[in-house]
Parts: C-alpha cells; structure tokens; sequence
C-alpha cells in the first residue's frame, strides 16, 4: 500500500485501487500509460488515459496536435463543447494561458500553449518517434521545415485571410505583399518537393504534420485551384498527406476553395456620444472661394492610364471562353478543344508565336528545368488578362529542350511583358504563319500536348491560363 502526501500527480502503467487516504496497486494494464491525480487528502481527483486540448473543432492549429497523436499512438482528448471567444475567456483558462489563445495542452506537469510546441510535445511523448526521425540531421531538417512552414506559408496566409473577414483592417497594398511572400516560399516548397514526397526521409514527419496543417488553411480559405496550379508539386504533396488515414481521420474531406472571400465591411459601432443629439450647428463663417484651378484637381483626380491592349478593336474572339473550354474538355480533346480552338481564333485581334529557349544545353537536371519554366509562368501572371500559353519540357533524358506556344492579344507580343518579364529575353520568339499547315499542325499538337512530340517524349507540359 501506498500512501500519498499532498496534491500529487502519477503517470503509471498500472491499475490502482483508491481507498480515502491510500492506493493500492492491484495489476498491471497492459503498456498503457495514463494519469492519476490525488488531492490533499489522498482522494482520486482525477483519473485519465489522455492528454486534454482546449480548442474548437474546426481548428487547424489543433489538427496538428491531434495528427501527431494519431501517428504517435497518443491520446489527446478534445474538449466538448469549446466556445471560441467564451470558453477561452474563463478565469480557468485565462490560468492557462493569460493571453487567451488557443489551442491549449492540459498535462499533468502543467499546460501548455502554441500550436507547434504542443505538436512537438505529443510527438515527443513516444520514445523513438519517427515522426522526429532518426538521425540528428532528421531531427534538424524537421525543425527547419517547422520553420518555413510557419514563417513563410501561414503567417502570410494568415495576412492574406486575416483582413478579408475583418480581422484586421484590409489594405490592399499589404495583401498584395503578403500573397507576393506567400508565392514566393510556394516556390521554394514547389522546388524542393519536385524530387521530394516528404519534407524530411521516405515516411511522414512532424514536418510535414504542420507544413499540411498551415497549407490547409489556405486551400480552404483563399487560395484557389488557379492560384495553386502554379506550384504542381505542392499540390501533389498536399493532397497526399491529406488523404493519408491518420490525416484524414482528423480532417475529414477536404474541399479546396472555389474563390477568395470577399472583404468583410464592420460599420463602427455606434458611441453613446455619437447617439446624443448633435446640437444645433453653429452658422458657418463663409470660406473664401478656391482658386478654380486648384479646385478642378482636387475634385477629378487623373484617371488611371489603360494598357494599350484594352484600345485595340473589339475582337470576336473571347478569350475567357477558350480558357474555360480548354479547362473542362476532358475526352475526344482534338476533336473537341482543338477544333473550338480554329473556331474561335481570330487572327485580326490576336497572334500566336512559338519560343524557343535559349540554352537547352543547361537543362541537365529535371526538377531543375521544370522549377525554372513554373517560375517563367508565375512572372508572366500580369499578361493572364491577355495571353494563353503552353510550355513543353521535352525529352526523357537530360538536357531537356524547352519550346512554347503563346496566344497574345494584338499582332505583336506586348511592350509590358517584355519589360516586365525578363524571362522573354531567354527564349527565342517565332510568329507563327497560320497560312503555313505544318504550322498550324504544331500550334494543335502543342495545345494537346501531344506524345511524341517532334519525336521525342514528354517529361512535362504546363499550361498558362
């Protein structure tokens, strides 16, 4: 027999029989490991085989914890009934965590808060868990990953999300700053994952835990399959991991967005001195009248200059429709899209071109190649409005050949995609002759991505719509 002082905490592999002042051990429960709480007075308080997490259901930053769990073999209970913005704000939780966030940890050797802390707490729960590999370098690969995936990808989604449903104020200017650093590390993770299915090793880690937590968000939330077409092999790797057991048993189905959120309006509450009626106003002491000229510019400020595409002649070709019949023909594409496209084509109002790139003979690494033609089309974003592109990396061995097909409106490539795209210079522009059948032949089989091509195969084709 046992006997307990004080307010103590036990973690055990055994079964106890509790008695007002005492425990005794009657057995051993399998491996199982769980907690016993005892009061003052030697009485069970609290008996449980998991861990406590305070958050809301739909909470990404809670997945992680309880993905690791999955993984790790380690119970992590949800609370019931969590109420965001009440639950959080009791004096019992406020004792956990001052400020308020969630989630939060309830062990037994105290609470514990930050989504990523409390991953890594749950994961480090097993001895040996492969989920922090199984090297020293593992485990800072997993660390570096943690990183990345919170300092690029989720705060910028976050300040991407954040305003649009009036979280904060919405200024355009920072939007577009933060979706310009959010592409900016997809790049890199596009990059890295083109010879990579996981972030650290062959199986899943921590890292990729947090890094699919994070992206979840923004699949959800902002970033739409337009958006996420640009980074293939993040796309890949995203719907992977979520379709894994342990993930999905966590996430459920996962539906990306179909569109970004529309701003989110508050009108300012109304202040009791608001309310108060406004006394009578006062007679206005008369202004002295502007100087005509200064009023005229203040009242009608410079419109905005149009780009020169948007002067041309209306064309009978609409080029948003080509896009949409390209995108949804699924079957009989030559007879279907192909054609469509021949039917729609209006060579008055714009002009096709083949590129060349330059220097194929650099092309000796494939993930290498295929990250620098994603990064040409992510730069070629300002002419979508205009322009319809194809680019085919070709060849099974290196180095790989790099040849593209344009549709741009007007008869000539536009001025402000050759200064603003420095990538233009790289490659060699051809116009293509219509009138010539052998031509027209390749701009169908460009557009179809057909195999063989010039008679050799594929290693990929990427479409810029």
């Amino acid at each position: 027999m046992l006997d307990i002082v004080g307010d103590s905490w036990f973690r055990c592999g055994l079964d106890f029989r509790v008695s007002s002042s005492a425990v005794m051990v009657v057995g051993f429960v399998g491996n199982e490991d769980f907690w016993v709480h005892f009061g003052g007075g030697g009485g069970l308080l609290s008996f449980s085989l998991f861990l406590v997490l305070h958050s809301g259901k739909g909470n990404k930053n809670a997945y992680k914890a309880l993905i690791a769990a999955e993984y790790s073999g380690v119970q992590v209970k949800l609370v019931e009934d969590f109420q965001m913005g009440v639950s959080n704000k009791t004096p019992e939780f406020l004792k956990m965590n001052p400020i308020g966030k969630v989630p939060v940890l309830e062990t037994p050797e105290g609470p514990l808060f930050e989504s990523n802390a409390i991953a890594r707490y749950v994961a480090r729960s097993k001895a040996d868990n492969p989920l922090y590999g199984a090297s020293l370098m593992d485990y800072a690969l997993i660390e570096q990953w943690i990183d990345f995936a919170s300092l690029e990808i989720d705060a910028n989604i976050r300040l991407w999300y954040g305003p649009r449903m009036g979280f904060a104020v919405h200024l355009p200017p920072a939007e577009e700053a933060a979706i310009s650093a959010l592409k900016r590390g997809l790049v890199a993770l596009n990059t890295y994952l083109a010879s990579n299915t996981y972030l650290v090793g062959h199986s899943v880690t921590l890292a990729d835990i947090i890094m699919t937590c994070n992206l979840y968000m923004g699949f959800v939330r902002v970033m739409t399959k337009k958006f996420t077409s640009e980074f293939p092999h993040v796309e890949r790797y995203f719907w992977t991991l979520v379709n894994q057991p342990n993930f999905k048993k966590i996430l459920g189905d996962v539906k990306q967005t179909d569109s970004v959120p529309a701003v989110q309006s508050k009108k300012p509450a109304q202040t009791k001195e608001a309310a108060k009626p406004k006394p009578k106003d006062e007679p206005k002491k008369e202004e002295a009248p502007k100087p005509k000229a200064v009023e005229e510019e203040e009242e009608a400020p410079k419109p905005k200059p149009k780009n020169p595409l948007d002067l041309l002649p209306p064309s009978k070709m609409i080029l948003d429709e080509w896009k949409r019949l390209y995108s949804n023909t699924k079957t009989n594409f030559r007879e279907v899209a192909i054609k469509g496209f021949w039917d729609m084509y209006d060579p008055e109002g714009y002009s096709l071109w083949f590129c060349d790139y330059k220097y194929n003979d650099e092309n000796t690494v494939s993930f290498v190649t295929l990250n620098k033609v994603g990064g040409f089309l992510q730069r070629m974003d300002l002419a979508r409005k205009y322009a319809f592109g194809k680019m085919l990396i070709i060849g099974s061995e290196p180095p790989f050949k790099v040849k593209g097909l344009w549709l741009f409106r007007g008869q000539e490539i536009p001025q402000f995609v050759i200064d603003e795209c420095y990538d233009m210079e790289l490659y060699e522009w051809k116009k293509v002759d219509i009138s010539d059948e052998a031509q027209k032949e390749r701009v169908s089989q460009m557009i179809e991505d057909q195999e063989p091509f010039e008679g050799e195969a594929l290693l990929d084709a990427k479409c810029f719509k």
